[in-house]
């Protein structure tokens, strides 16, 4: 617990869950090694860099690994110091790496990155805007970064010079609400920030008040302003958000009812409307006790992916093709170890991975395009607590 709250913080809560389950400048958003190539070839193999909780361990930090390209098979090259980085983001130039400082006294912090995906110095950090920033995300423009704050509940603004290196929040924004969960939800707690396509628009998932915001942004002033806020069903905490290929659905992860709510998007008139919700868990499992942590959507716009810790496994659920928002649930397949907390596909698609936080284990997995199944690939590579994955083309920016 924090000295401010006496309920217990996001991570104590996740921790005993698991226990208990068992410079150039910044160009728009054109890398290859940060753009889906699906179906494609990654004849360079896999950068994969590797989110963690630290603790006291300050030897811990962003793990660094090359992955191959067809097996899925990771190897641990170096690990980077920082404290906490429990979320990632790349810049899109490719050659900034971003991370959460997931503390009480939350930070950003950038790491430049040599043309093969090393690591070649950390170029300097900022405030994050409020406590335990748990996410974040760049603008598509590359000169703004957003994040995620989820013990204070608020959404932050910084800017990026010309080296990619944050500055402090030009615009902190709390929300106000809460939920009926009375230990998760008795007030705000943000926890995803999702610029759309355009760039005009940040998309902000709130756990605490069962409510998605999407904000007008404005890319010269690097400020938000009010959208529009769309609730969600009561209980469910919108923990991550999925925006469709066609732009027009976004469908919505409940973290405390492992559901998911697809929703229409408008992007000109900043509105998002609930469409329906489709549990994802198998049936007759009880998701009380359990987590949802991740969704994903394939680039074709055919599969939904959704992990669960407690029950440790990923559900693939199928998009209508008539209407993308309504969504079936097809396969479950295990995680790979205990509370799988993030998901993520490699650039072409045919591979999926999975943190798996408890047991501290990268696991890998061949995706079928045609039924969207999952095949265990390789051993998965030891990383302790690791939280948050993300995989690039290796040698492209």
């Amino acid at each position: 617990m924090t000295e401010r709250h006496s309920h217990p913080t996001r991570r104590t809560a996740l921790t005993l869950l698991g226990t208990a389950a068992a410079g150039a400048a910044l160009a728009p958003y054109t890398t290859a090694a940060a753009r889906p190539r699906p179906g494609g070839r990654l004849d360079g193999g896999l950068r994969v860099y590797l989110g963690a909780y630290t603790g006291t361990d300050t030897a811990h930090g962003i793990g660094v690994a090359s992955g191959d390209a067809a097996t899925g098979a990771l190897t641990l090259e170096t690990v980077v110091p920082t404290a906490d980085p429990s979320f990632l983001a790349l810049s899109p130039t490719g050659r900034v790496l971003y991370a959460v400082n997931e503390t009480v006294e939350g930070r950003v912090s950038a790491f430049a990155l040599a043309a093969d995906g090393t690591v070649t110095e950390e170029l300097g950090g900022a405030a994050a805007g409020g406590d335990h920033p748990c996410h974040l995300a760049v603008h598509p423009g590359g000169r703004h970064l957003f994040t995620a704050n989820y013990t204070s509940g608020t959404v932050a603004v910084l800017p990026l010079d010309r080296d990619g290196v944050p500055g402090d929040p030009v615009q902190v924004l709390g929300y106000t609400g809460s939920g009926p969960d009375p230990e998760r939800q008795e007030g705000p707690h943000a926890h995803m920030v999702l610029p759309d396509p355009t760039g005009d628009r940040l998309l902000t998932a709130d756990l605490g008040t069962d409510t998605v915001h999407v904000h007008r942004f404005d890319p010269r002033t690097g400020e938000l302003a009010d959208g529009s806020r769309a609730p969600m069903p009561p209980g469910s905490g919108p923990r991550h958000l999925a925006l469709s290929p066609s732009g027009r659905t976004v469908h919505v992860l409940g973290e405390l009812d492992s559901t998911i709510t697809s929703c229409a998007y408008d992007a000109g008139r900043a509105v998002l409307t609930p469409a329906a919700t489709v549990p994802f868990l198998p049936e007759g499992a009880d998701p009380a006790g359990t987590t949802a942590a991740e969704v994903l959507v394939s680039a074709d716009g055919r599969f939904v992916y959704a992990s669960n810790r407690g029950h440790d496994l990923v559900a693939v659920l199928a998009v209508d093709a008539a209407d993308e928002t309504v969504l079936r649930p097809v396969s479950h397949h295990p995680s790979g170890g205990s509370s799988p907390r993030h998901l993520a596909f490699d650039p072409t698609q045919t591979l999926l991975f999975a943190a798996n936080q408890t047991t501290g284990t990268v696991a890998a997995f061949r995706r079928d395009p045609d039924s969207g199944g999952l095949t265990p690939a390789g051993e998965p590579l030891a990383f302790s607590q690791v939280v948050c994955v993300l995989p690039v083309a290796a040698g492209t920016p």
